[in-house]
């Protein structure tokens, strides 16, 4: 008994290989349930942090002091708080009361669940300000524009940069350099531009993506197996059936998961750009609770973006699967219907490279 434990311990911390299915469900439990327990501990354990008191009753007002501000529902420090019970103990008067709390920037974790709720109800506090769904959906749009863009200049760049020498060395220096660059400091000419409306955050979400798209795409061609290369030349294949027939097809898999990153790329520059011109969005949505001190909604929507986020990830992820079944470790439900009909062998060796390969191979062949 004592044997299993140790070898499924060891497992756990075993260099490149997989934990078990059901330590898998446990550890991304964990990684989600960590920090909200930390969070819970400051928010709820007195003695863990709290360096401020929510005044309930300020005693007796009529005392003068240095402490004769204290009032009631202020935040002040616990320091203020103690001067002023002394203030009022010498006086021989009612002393103050109240509770011990956290700054006003960290809301206690059911505070902001709450706040998920109702935040959807806050009306604006301006007239023409954007309710909190029409400020997702209009980030959202301006995330997909971006990266669309972005994406359509830069895959096919960056395949050109890893397949042809000629194209990596007259575009990857220069990209190299301006990658250094931080997005929002083209900011201002964006503006200049292209006015203060989405035009110039769907440029910075471009800038912000596009020089790494090329040398992410480019070093990921690069990793393709050169046998099969060579193989399809060996047969006469020209420059274009080599791009269009065995490196395209044999990168595919691995460009799909390089876009997943990449688009959470974009949304770390989703904030700064749009501040950019016209505040929108849900950045503006941010600001305007933060000038207000509705930090619960504040951490609520920093959320959402996290939660949006990792559900279009996790949704690219599924379609993924049935995109590329081959990549799984185990045969997916499409890939058992391709099988159904002949469409894979289970337990095949080829990968979809290797079968784009001899695809070309064959045509050669027979012209």
């Amino acid at each position: 008994m004592s044997r299993q434990k140790n070898t499924a311990g060891a497992r756990l911390f075993a260099v490149r290989q997989d934990v078990s299915p059901r330590a898998r469900a446990v550890l991304t439990a964990l990684a989600f349930a960590l920090p909200l327990l930390m969070w819970s501990a400051v928010s709820y354990t007195p003695f863990i942090w709290h360096p401020y008191v929510l005044v309930e009753d300020p005693g007796d007002t009529t005392v003068a002091g240095k402490y004769d501000y204290v009032r009631e529902g202020q935040r002040v420090e616990l320091a203020e708080f103690e001067g002023r019970n002394r203030e009022l103990a010498a006086a021989g008067k009612q002393l103050a009361t109240g509770e011990r709390a956290n700054p006003i920037y960290l809301p206690a974790p059911h505070e902001v669940a709450r706040a998920f709720v109702t935040a959807f109800g806050t009306e604006p506090q301006r007239r023409g300000d954007q309710w909190l769904h029409e400020s997702l959906w209009h980030s959202c749009q301006i995330i997909f524009w971006g990266f669309i863009y972005s994406a359509m200049l830069g895959v096919p760049i960056g395949v050109l940069c890893g397949s042809l020498s000629f194209f990596s060395r007259l575009v990857e220096p220069f990209v190299d350099f301006v990658r250094y660059m931080p997005a929002p400091v083209f900011g201002a000419l964006a503006v200049a531009i292209l006015g203060l409306k989405d035009e110039p955050k769907i440029t910075i979400i471009f800038i912000g993506t596009f020089f790494q798209m090329v040398l992410v795409v480019s070093n990921t061609t690069r990793q393709l197996d050169g046998a099969l290369i060579e193989a399809a030349q060996t047969l006469g294949a020209k420059n274009r059936q080599l791009l269009a027939r065995v490196v395209v097809p044999g990168i595919l898999p691995n460009l799909y998961r390089d876009m997943r990153i990449l688009i959470g790329w974009a949304w770390t520059y989703l904030v700064v750009a749009e501040l950019i011109g016209e505040k929108s969005g849900i950045s503006a949505f941010i600001y305007q609770q933060q000038r207000y001190r509705n930090f619960e909604n504040v951490y609520a929507a920093i959320a959402m973006i996290g939660l949006i986020g990792l559900f279009t990830d996790q949704i690219l992820a599924f379609i993924g699967r049935f995109l590329f079944p081959w990549e799984n470790e185990r045969p997916r439900f499409f890939y058992r219907i391709q099988r159904l009909f002949g469409g894979a062998r289970e337990g095949g060796s080829d990968t979809q490279a290797q079968a784009q390969a001899r695809v070309a191979v064959k045509a050669e062949a027979s012209r």
